[in-house]
């Protein structure tokens, strides 16, 4: 005969049983319904363990000018793409926080405006406010955050728990002529630098030549004789060199000049969508060829080509102001038909601003297309020289992938795609290391030696 349960023990029971039931409700929601990603509760489970191990690092992430100020903290979760609540909780290592400035043609009572005098001043500007932005967080969260001077920098702050930030800057325009401002910010902390942004500069030829600015492809012919001087200054330095968003000319001739590996740090492979932002096989090959990495991107735009309705809203866009219909999507993700640099400010402005807004519209890709787009890559130039980037805060994300907490998704599909663990490490941050060393072991310890290259 079976004996009964005391009262006690059901007391004991019923309220344990309930709480195993419900974290195993909880599990089950957490790895399998939460972001309703589709992957099973074992890839997701999987994915997390490895990221609470694993280093990880995100090469390209853009600070917005007002973050840090009320509703925008950096220790808070607030709405943006990034913040140091959203990186712990996705477990992200690090990443470089990208300084940058551009013309502000949108800014002032008549914008949009073609460059001024001014707009190299207020272009600095830009850069100031976001290195202040990065040494204020620093200052103020010490024991969350610090900046990585060098890989063995990154990798100790990865083991105390905090996050490590790379500085990198884009776009030579703010610099103007002055070579030695590359020094200057060496010293600051910059440890990548790329040449260009939308529209050319006096450094490099831009992928994306603007006509509004007078651009015309291929101008420099690549690099002009500045841009080819700042390739050595850079090799001697110890900054890594990134040829995102540069011309072919231009990326070919780093190529043929630096005596370290070069990294796209936000690019995607042009058998994707057939645009010159994206990187050509030759191109990827000459990457490869340097020791260096492509870091694939999470840009919608530049991981599958825009549906027949959006180019079909952006033709009718393109007839109403006498624009032929889009010979190629390079057209259709910007404004670069050459007839626009005859356009009044007024007329630019009005077709930019509906072309964006037509854009916006469009669906975002998916963790599948940038499954595709690793895949191709790592396809065409190995694991060893793949990473990857988000683009966040300038246009960046999927659907699965919209903040910096959600990287453990990219990885369930790359676990679902077979790769293992070793290989999803060096995607997430090794390879890019490697070339980091690389490249600073090669530089000339007279010119840095008073830069404070690694500090504490």
């Amino acid at each position: 005969m079976t004996k009964p349960r005391s009262k006690k023990a059901l007391y004991i029971g019923l309220p344990l049983a309930l709480a195993i039931s419900a974290g195993a409700g909880f599990a089950v929601w957490y790895y399998g319904f939460k972001d309703n990603l589709g992957y099973p509760i074992k890839v997701m489970k999987q994915a997390d363990e490895l990221h609470e191990r694993m280093l990880s690092f995100d090469s390209h992430i853009s600070l917005m000018q007002n973050f840090g100020t009320r509703g925008n903290e950096a220790d808070k979760d607030g709405k943006g793409q990034f913040d140091l609540v959203k990186a712990n909780r996705g477990h992200l290592s690090g990443a470089a926080l990208t300084i940058f400035g551009w013309p502000e043609l949108w800014n002032g009572a008549n914008a949009p405006h073609r460059p001024t005098a001014g707009f190299v001043e207020e272009a600095r500007n830009q850069q100031e406010i976001r290195y202040k932005i990065i040494s204020g967080m620093v200052r103020d969260f010490p024991n969350q955050v610090a900046i990585a001077y060098t890989p063995d920098d990154f990798r100790r702050l990865h083991g105390e728990g905090k996050f490590a930030i790379f500085i990198s800057m884009l776009n030579a325009y703010p610099l103007g002529h002055d070579l030695n401002l590359l020094d200057l910010w060496t010293a600051r902390g910059m440890r990548m630098f790329g040449f260009s942004y939308i529209g050319n500069n006096d450094w490099a030829d831009s992928s994306r030549p603007l006509p509004f600015f007078n651009d015309s492809p291929d101008a420099l012919d690549g690099l002009s004789d500045l841009g080819k001087q700042a390739v050595h200054r850079l090799n001697d330095l110890g900054v890594i060199i990134d040829v995102s968003q540069m011309s072919t000319k231009a990326l070919e001739q780093v190529a043929q000049l630096s005596r370290t590996p070069m990294v796209a740090s936000h690019s995607a492979p042009r058998a994707m969508v057939d645009i010159p932002r994206n990187l050509s096989d030759k191109e990827l090959q000459l990457i490869k060829n340097s020791g260096g990495v492509v870091q694939v991107v999470g840009f919608s735009q530049y991981l599958r080509p825009l549906t027949q309705t959006t180019q079909d809203k952006l033709n009718e866009l393109r007839k109403q102001f006498d624009l032929p219909p889009l010979p190629n999507l390079s057209m259709a993700l910007m404004p670069g038909d050459p007839v626009i640099a005859a356009w009044s400010e007024k007329k630019f402005g009005q077709y930019a601003s509906r072309l964006y807004a037509i854009l916006e519209e469009e669906p975002k890709a998916t963790l599948k297309d940038l499954g595709d787009a690793i895949d191709y890559t790592v396809r065409k130039i190995g694991i060893d020289h793949v990473g990857i980037s988000s683009d966040f805060n300038e246009g960046g994300g999927v659907k699965g992938w919209n903040n910096v907490s959600e990287i453990r998704n990219v990885t369930a599909e790359l676990i679902s795609r077979g790769y293992s663990e070793a290989d999803i490490a060096k995607l997430w941050g090794g390879n890019f290391l490697r070339v980091w060393d690389q490249v600073q072991k090669a530089a000339k310890p007279a010119l840095i030696s008073h830069q404070g290259t690694s500090k504490p």
